[in-house]
């Protein structure tokens, strides 16, 4: 056993403190049973299990991906070596596996699963002991089990990266439109000032922009309006995002899904304010056709900035049914209910059997 899988020095993310905790606890059941006398089948399991504890070793301290492919190696890597241990594990000492992967099981298996099935009403009439002719039972359970914890982590994964990717190009266009709006203020800047009639002198209209207001041969859009539009919208975004954030509960995934929400609001913000007033200048919105002083101007800009909740809040809906589909901690591994406290497996209520 190596000091760093508990230490993990120099590491800051959560996981990789915990994959090595948990690298850990594997090291010493696999020593341990290494040095009894095995068969020579065995043996090369145990050493198959030695290479993929180094290589969760190896992506919990290597550099962390943005896509996350370090967090599935480490994931992948001991759902294998639990499974090696589960197989290579003395009879004798196999009784104490059953209560474990039947609570496994039962945590992330459909209840109609007939392995499950089977392993329960032999733990039931064996005193939730697991027998030695049962081990390919317990461990194709198991197998199956992790699978499925892989999947959900692998959908709330494909979900994240989606928002960052989304993320990324709202954020281009938003950096556009204000590069745009410096270089030619008439392209962008020019759709976010509005021509009220004076009201001094109804005869006459007056400029009214985001930054400034006055005489039409005195105003002018820059690019600046288009900068302060984009500033209040992703303010208000970001203001709204994290009003939102009150109803997150904790989950232990390796993947900050209400964080990278949290981060596209505020481009989507700022690009929603900045088209919402290019439609109220085009006089798309009935009954609203110019704004009158730079006041309301910047209060529409964060009402648009909020008003992309409408969009956001169908992905925080999204979102959150993803993490509650993933069941149970990451990485699996922490201490099973007694046998006499697990729910047994329910059978499947919409195939109407």
């Amino acid at each position: 056993m190596n000091d760093r899988d508990v230490a993990a020095t120099g590491k800051l993310a959560p996981w990789t403190h915990r994959v090595s905790a948990h690298v850990a606890v594997l090291q010493g059941q696999l020593d341990r049973i290494a040095e009894m006398d095995m068969p020579a089948h065995n043996e090369k399991l145990a050493d198959k299990a030695n290479c993929l504890l180094m290589a969760a070793r190896y992506a919990a301290e290597r550099r962390a991906h943005p896509f996350g492919s370090a967090k599935d190696l480490a994931l992948v890597s001991i759902h294998e070596t639990e499974l090696i241990i589960l197989e290579i594990t003395p009879d004798e000492e196999l009784a104490w596996w059953g209560p474990v992967v039947l609570a496994k099981g039962v945590q992330h298996l459909d209840g109609a699963d007939p392995r499950l099935r089977i392993l329960q009403e032999h733990l039931r009439s064996n005193r939730n002991e697991l027998g030695a002719a049962y081990r390919e039972l317990a461990v194709g359970v198991l197998h199956a089990a992790n699978h499925a914890e892989e999947w959900d982590i692998s959908r709330v994964r494909g979900f994240r990266n989606a928002l960052l990717l989304a993320s990324g190009i709202m954020l281009i266009i938003v950096l556009l439109f204000i590069v745009s709006g410096y270089s030619t203020p008439e392209a962008l800047a020019d759709k976010l000032c509005f021509s009220p009639q004076d009201p001094d002198n109804p005869n006459r209209k007056i400029m009214v922009c985001p930054l400034e207001e006055g005489a039409i041969r005195d105003v002018a859009p820059q690019g600046g309006d288009v900068m302060l539009v984009a500033s209040l919208g992703a303010g208000a975004a970001a203001l709204a995002g994290a009003a939102a954030l009150h109803g997150i509960r904790g989950l232990a995934v390796p993947y900050m899904v209400p964080m990278s929400l949290l981060f596209l609001r505020i481009p989507v913000g700022a690009l929603s304010a900045m088209l919402g007033l290019v439609l109220i200048h085009g006089e798309f919105i009935p009954g609203l056709t110019a704004l009158d002083h730079r006041g309301q101007i910047a209060a529409w800009a964060i009402a648009f900035g909020i008003g992309q909740e409408a969009l956001t809040r169908m992905l925080d809906k999204r979102g959150n049914t993803l993490m509650e589909g993933v069941r149970g901690s990451w990485p699996a591994g922490g201490s099973s209910p007694p046998p006499g406290e697990m729910t047994p497996p329910k059978p499947d209520q919409s195939s109407g059997h």
